[in-house]
Parts: C-alpha cells; sequence; structure tokens
C-alpha cells in the first residue's frame, strides 16, 4: 500500500483489493523503481491486490543547455545520416520538438525520412511512426548489441550514424560503430539525474536486502544501476537477495543485461509494456507461494501474509518470519535458537516467544503452532 490520501483513485483500488482475499497478489509487496510511469505501473499492481512501494531510482531530465544537441541536429542538416538510430520513445519526440522550437523540425524531418531508420523497440517506433516517419527494422531482442551487429552486417563503412542517446552516452556501442567504419554523431536529447528525494530508494534497498519486498520491478538497465549505487557497500547483500528470495522484474532484455551480467535471475514480459510486465508478475509470483494443509485448514503463504481457508490475513515480518521458518520443515520442531536466526537482527529468544504469540492471534486458528515442552515449536504434520 503506498502513501497516497485516503480518497484517492488508487487508494480505493487498493482497499477493494486487499478486501477482495483472492486478488491475485493480496499478501505481496512489489517495488517499483519507474518515476515517469510510476502511478501507472503502481495502479496496474495494486488493482491486483498487491501492496506498493515506490522509491523512483532515476528521473529524466531534460539537457539544461540544449547547444550541444542544437549543434549535433545542425550536423546532421549539414551531413544528412545515411542511418539514424531511435533508442528511446521519449528521444525521439524530445529531439522532434527541440528542432520545431529552432525551425528546423520540417527539415529535420526530411533528414530523417531519407536515412536507413532502425528503431529499438515498440515505443522508439511507435514515436518514430507518430511522427510520420516509417523504420526499416528493429531488433527482435530490443537490444543494443543486436542493432550494432546489424548495422555491422549490413556494412556502415564510410556512412554516417546518428545515434539518438538513451539519457547517457553509451561509448561502447559508439565505439564498435566506429570500428566498422561509421561516423558516429550522438544526440543527446535528456539525461539521468538522482530522485530529488534519495530517502525511498534507500528505504527500498533496506527492504530488498531484509527480503521484505516480493519482487522488484525495472524499467530501465539504468535504474538497475542507480539501486546498486544506492545500496553501496550493501550492493552484495542486495544481490543475494535477489538472487534467492526477490523477484526481479524487468520490462525488457536491455533492461535486465545488468542483473544478468551479476548471475541474477529475472522475469521479462514478451513485450516491453507495462501491462504485459505486470501480467509476468501476477502469473510468476504466485509460484512462488507456499501452501499446506494442517487440522482441516487450508494456508498458503504469500509474501507478508497466510491465506488461512480461503481469508487473508495480514502478518508482521516476525511472525511470518516464524510462519515461513517452521513451514519449511513442517513436522520438525525447532528451537527458540534455530528460530532466532530467521527474526532480524538484535532479537534474542523473548522475541521469537512474542512473535509466536502474534502469529497464533494473527492466524486465528488454533493447533497451527504447536509448543514441544523444553524443545521448542513445530507444524503437525
Amino acid at each position: 500500500m503506498t502513501d497516497r490520501a485516503p480518497g484517492s483513485r488508487r487508494a480505493m483500488l487498493t482497499a477493494a483489493a486487499l478486501a477482495e482475499p483472492t486478488a491475485v497478489l493480496s499478501g505481496y509487496t512489489v517495488g517499483v523503481t519507474a518515476d515517469r510511469r510510476k502511478d501507472e505501473l503502481a495502479t496496474l499492481l495494486e488493482a491486483r491486490g498487491a501492496r506498493v512501494v515506490l522509491a523512483p531510482a532515476l528521473r529524466i531530465v531534460p539537457i539544461a543547455d540544449d547547444a550541444e544537441l542544437r549543434a549535433a541536429t545542425r550536423a546532421c542538416l549539414d551531413n544528412p545520416p545515411d542511418i539514424v538510430l531511435v533508442n528511446t520513445g521519449i528521444g525521439m519526440r524530445g529531439w522532434l520538438e527541440a528542432a520545431e522550437n529552432w525551425g528546423l523540425g520540417e527539415p529535420l524531418r526530411e533528414v530523417i525520412s531519407r536515412a536507413y531508420l532502425v528503431a529499438r523497440g515498440p515505443k522508439a517506433r511507435a514515436a518514430v511512426r507518430s511522427a510520420g516517419l516509417q523504420d526499416q527494422w528493429s531488433p527482435d531482442g530490443e537490444g543494443y548489441e543486436e542493432v550494432v551487429e546489424h548495422l555491422s552486417a549490413r556494412g556502415v563503412a564510410g556512412l554516417t550514424v546518428a545515434m539518438q542517446l538513451h539519457g547517457e552516452s553509451q561509448p561502447e556501442y559508439t565505439e564498435a560503430l566506429e570500428s566498422a567504419g561509421a561516423r558516429v554523431i550522438e544526440l543527446p536529447v535528456y539525461r539521468w539525474a538522482p530522485p530529488v528525494d534519495p530517502a525511498p530508494l534507500h528505504r527500498l534497498t533496506d527492504l530488498i536486502t531484509g527480503r521484505l519486498v516480493d519482487a522488484v520491478t525495472f524499467t530501465s538497465a539504468a535504474a538497475v544501476q542507480a539501486v546498486l549505487r544506492a545500496a553501496g557497500t550493501g550492493a552484495d547483500a542486495l544481490l543475494d537477495a535477489l538472487r534467492d528470495d526477490v523477484m526481479a522484474a524487468c520490462v525488457g532484455p536491455v533492461t535486465s543485461a545488468p542483473l544478468r551480467r551479476r548471475d541474477v535471475p529475472v522475469v521479462t514480459p514478451g513485450r516491453a509494456r507495462l501491462s504485459a510486465l505486470v501480467r509476468t508478475i501476477v502469473d510468476e509470483l504466485p509460484k512462488r507461494a507456499v501452501s499446506f494443509h494442517i487440522a482441516g485448514h487450508s494456508i498458503t503463504l504469500r509474501g507478508h501474509a497466510a491465506v488461512v481457508d480461503g481469508v487473508l490475513r495480514p502478518l508482521a515480518p516476525a511472525p511470518m518470519a516464524v510462519l515461513r521458518a517452521l513451514a519449511g520443515s513442517p513436522g520438525r520442531v525447532l528451537s527458540r535458537a534455530a528460530l532466532l536466526q530467521a527474526l532480524p537482527r538484535g532479537a534474542d529468544e523473548h522475541a521469537v516467544e512474542m512473535a509466536v504469540a502474534r502469529l497464533r492471534a494473527g492466524l486465528a486458528v488454533p493447533g497451527v503452532v504447536q509448543t514441544v515442552v523444553k524443545r521448542g515449536y513445530r507444524i503437525p504434520v
């Protein structure tokens, strides 16, 4: 659940979803690192019952001094490029809008229309076509490597390539094209900047590391890098959490690349769309649920809640940690010392007893957690 005014549409959607225990994401917490479309993504997730933690990792800001973009645009007009590479929809629209403001809109469209136009994904393609232009090719996987391989195989020696940047320079791809004989004109339309308030992002990194979110969404590779930077010296622990307990959901293969390079398993939709990303989370996250039957009761563990006989029962982190530990070894007695390892740092054996008491109260059904005198606790089989 996000911090919103009680009367907001999202708050009402969330309340309705949580009131319905069978909502597919009820009980799960999902971190959202997007900025520009965070509200849209959060609404889609909350409508399916998820609790959402908003923590923009970056924000997109226009280039403060557009002299560099204007100079690059003038270079395209003076020496029309043979190939134009459009990396993002927002970048393409921003470039054309800037050209219109300079009185260069029509000349630029004319130059682009005569070039071999590459759109690196559906958003870029949509921006190209909404401008009345026609792209000639797009990579299947939306990866920069595919673009470079395609252009190199097609032949770029002696040709000029205009490349709209994706928030920052991509020197490895520029150098690869130049090594193949191309002259590259880089077009900086916008840049990535840190969030105005970094506190939510730092909180999210703590939640990921503590396994207190079930999934985290990424909509750009730059956001992945920003989250790792925000984690600081705890980046390795955060990556361990993403490898084991927290699902990383990325909008596409380019976004997921920094995580894959670090051996983090990711889920991605077939199409790079927010709605498809949410459908992927809906498909994948419930597969991680643990279900069992005890004393005639059906119990399913979902993130921060247990579904008991079809009723969603949210639990605090400590009772939930105890329940997960016991459910991982049904029938086996776990000592207080063993259960202590599942609790937040700094807890003592008294905290285990308190967590068990709160767990029993939260589940509201008898016999799920048994006390074995002088030994510990267990879930009966």
